[in-house]
């Protein structure tokens, strides 16, 4: 098969481009990294499986002799800043859980849970963006039962289920999650629990309460979605969105975490898709710069067609399928949101726990087909472009 002439979607890397404000430096970030090897009484804190996953990453970043190694774990800027974030005694951890979510999928190697799971309070949109399956019709059509939000409980069952086992979460996938009833005391429960929470949010619904819910739960990356600082540019990608709405609340949100949350070590970034040329990160910046601390683009995926495309030829595996499981509003668990139809489920959390769901034979099947080179025969998988 004649190989498609898109460019492959690289998950772990997808930004187009990402600007800093206060930017930390890899070489403090190293010393601090050595320093901490040193350190029984921080090492000790992590089981004896991730003290040896620990000492690899410390290899990879530390030791001259590993800089050839094709899968060496590395820090990106956001990383670093990322890292800065976390105290000393909760550096090794996290660690040892980016190592999980960068190397193993290049590894492919499986453990009990997955490295990363993304939960999803609504499928629910208030927009149509141009480049989001939210514009399939057939997809947002209530009668096809995609349409939802998560009860509380259910949210409830997963977390304690993720608790001390994963430690990469975000709130976010096919819908917009401040649409979900719930999220408030959703945001609450998540409290203290996870190393890395992150929350997506097109910002058009934060009120005061969800700015607080936000700033006093468990959230360590809130990313504010767009993908323009001007209109009718703003409008023109973001159907039903209004730039000066989404503006006033982000300044909000801002001013809320200054005056009540000053110390509190949180990353706020808006990020948006590199979709058309018309867009500039200059001009992003000069807008949302003054109240985030990163503004990005992140890559152009075409998933709000890829069950009408044809079978594209690529044969790699996708890295997401060691990565990451997504957990619909009804407690469907899928693959990947590029199916975002479900047709590669993996069955029900109200049927099987994670873990069993992660390793499950179905999961186990589809993963063996992407090794052995056969996308093409799962669909949408062969027309998708993630790699």
């Amino acid at each position: 098969m004649e190989k498609d002439s898109r460019p492959v979607y690289q998950k772990e890397n997808s930004f187009f481009e990402i600007r800093h404000k206060e930017k930390s430096t890899l070489t403090d970030t190293l010393t601090r990294i050595a320093s901490i090897r040193q350190r029984d009484d921080l090492i000790g804190g992590i089981s004896v499986a991730h003290q040896q996953i620990f000492n690899q990453v410390c290899k990879d970043l530390l030791d001259l002799d590993m800089l050839e190694k094709p899968s060496r774990f590395s820090l990106s800027p956001n990383i670093v800043d990322e890292i800065a974030t976390y105290s000393d005694f909760d550096l090794p951890r996290y660690l040892v859980h980016r190592y999980r979510y960068e190397i193993y999928p290049q590894l492919k190697i499986l453990d009990e849970y997955p490295p990363y799971l993304q939960i999803e309070p609504s499928s629910v949109c208030n927009f149509r963006c141009v480049f989001c399956f939210e514009t399939d019709p057939t997809f947002t059509d209530k009668s096809n039962g995609f349409m939802g939000q998560m009860k509380l409980d259910l949210f409830k069952y997963i977390i304690d289920q993720a608790e001390g086992n994963v430690e990469f979460l975000s709130l976010a996938s096919r819908g917009e999650p401040m649409i979900c009833k719930d999220i408030v005391p959703m945001l609450e429960y998540t409290q203290g629990k996870f190393l890395n929470l992150k929350l997506n949010t097109n910002a058009s619904l934060l009120d005061e309460e969800k700015c607080h819910a936000i700033l006093a739960g468990g959230v360590k990356t809130i990313v504010f979605s767009a993908d323009a600082a001007e209109e009718p540019l703003y409008s023109k990608f973001r159907i039903n969105g209004k730039l000066s709405v989404i503006l006033e609340n982000i300044e909000l949100f801002q001013k809320i975490r200054q005056t009540e949350y000053p110390s509190l070590p949180v990353i706020t970034r808006v990020s948006g898709v590199k979709f058309s040329d018309e867009q500039d990160l200059d001009s992003m910046q000069k807008v949302w710069g003054g109240l985030v601390d990163q503004v990005a683009f992140v890559q152009y995926n075409p998933w709000e067609n890829v069950y009408s495309q044809p079978a594209n030829g690529l044969d790699k595996a996708c890295s997401d399928l060691w990565r990451r499981m997504f957990v619909w509003w009804d407690g469907k668990a899928n693959p990947c949101d590029v199916d975002y139809k479900s047709t590669l489920s993996q069955g029900s959390i109200q049927e099987f726990n994670l873990s069993e769901l992660w390793q499950s034979s179905c999961y186990k099947d589809l993963r063996v087909d992407h090794i052995n080179s056969k996308r093409e025969s799962r669909k949408p998988c062969s027309a998708c472009t993630v790699v």
